[in-house]
């Protein structure tokens, strides 16, 4: 890798273990829910103007009515503005249910947009999920011609190639809200983000499931090995149960490093306001360091300045350092 390469590396993981940033908002801010969404919408609007045309696209016609291009709207969510492309008939009579026309904002949906491309979803959540992205009371068909439309986009996007080699790829657990049987639950969906040769960042695989272990991320590795990622040079996570063993079978030159990223946020999480910025500052030279033995002084250095107001901090790093 050229010096280009690796500094766009190291600012993407720059970014990740900054004190106030998570995968959450790495997804938001990073663009890539934005671009989730953005198809998400795109493939609902096609599927409701198949509905309202009575045939699909490049199907023959029984009535005058046909396509007529597209028009560009700018809709503002929660993870900034995402321009959707919107189908557009001859007789101009469409009108789209989940994007009415004066319609700007599309917020509270993160949760929803994620749960639907994620594996392990059951066609009767991903309805469920569908039918709260609506504002508006549609009819049962409808609904379920878009399920199947957006179950086909969905199958797209969680099979699609991926690169070679990815430097690193970050493994992480995030909780959203969804319904089911009435209710709304919290369920995990685990996230592998990607951070490819040129510092940029990809969703890899979301998955849900209630028990995680080796058997659970055996598959996801021989998925991704599936699509085409033959190597992982180092592949971060937190103590994630069975993740070792799958990393081992699948891709046993890879290095597995127990997160420095939540090893830092775990140090910080109870330390006051006023000390962060320099006990940042100091806790750099650990997982900085170029040898072992420079860790060790650093971390010996930190102990003494930072002991006395935060005895867990050193503690925690004596413990987990060398699994990092």
């Amino acid at each position: 890798m050229n010096k280009k390469t690796n500094e766009s590396i190291k600012q993407a993981v720059d970014l990740l273990i900054d004190n106030d940033t998570d995968v959450n908002t790495i997804l938001k801010e990073g663009g890539l829910l934005k671009e989730l969404t953005k198809r998400l919408i795109e493939k609902a609007l096609q599927s409701e103007m198949n509905n309202h045309l009575g045939y699909d696209k490049y199907s023959r016609a029984d009535n005058d009515n046909a396509r007529n291009g597209i028009t560009s709207k700018k809709l503002i969510s929660e993870h900034g503005a995402v321009e959707i492309e919107v189908p557009r008939d001859r007789h101009n009579t469409f009108e789209p249910a989940i994007l009415p026309k004066r319609q700007k904002r599309f917020d509270g949906f993160d949760d929803k947009v994620l749960s639907l491309y994620a594996k392990g979803m059951s066609i009767s959540d991903i309805k469920i999920q569908l039918q709260e992205l609506y504002s508006v009371e549609i009819s049962e068909g409808l609904i379920s011609q878009i399920t199947d439309d957006v179950i086909d986009e969905v199958k797209a996007w969680q099979s699609r190639p991926l690169e070679e080699i990815y430097p690193i790829v970050f493994f992480d657990c995030l909780v959203v809200k969804v319904r089911q049987d009435k209710r709304i639950i919290n369920k995990a969906v685990y996230v592998a983000l990607g951070i490819d040769l040129f510092g940029k960042k990809d969703i890899l695989g979301l998955w849900i499931s209630e028990n995680e272990g080796a058997k659970f991320w055996l598959g996801n590795f021989t998925e991704m090995e599936n699509r085409g990622l033959k190597d992982i040079l180092i592949a971060c996570s937190d103590n994630l149960t069975g993740m070792s063993e799958a990393i081992e079978a699948v891709y046993p030159k890879t290095e597995h490093q127990l997160c420095i990223v939540h090893q830092i946020r775990n140090s910080l999480k109870y330390v006051s306001y006023k000390d962060r910025k320099q006990l940042s500052s100091d806790l750099k030279p650990i997982y900085t360091a170029v040898t072992e033995e420079q860790a060790h002084l650093a971390l010996v250095s930190f102990e003494e300045k930072w002991n006395k107001q935060y005895p867990q901090i050193a503690k925690s790093w004596y413990n987990n350092y060398p699994k990092c």
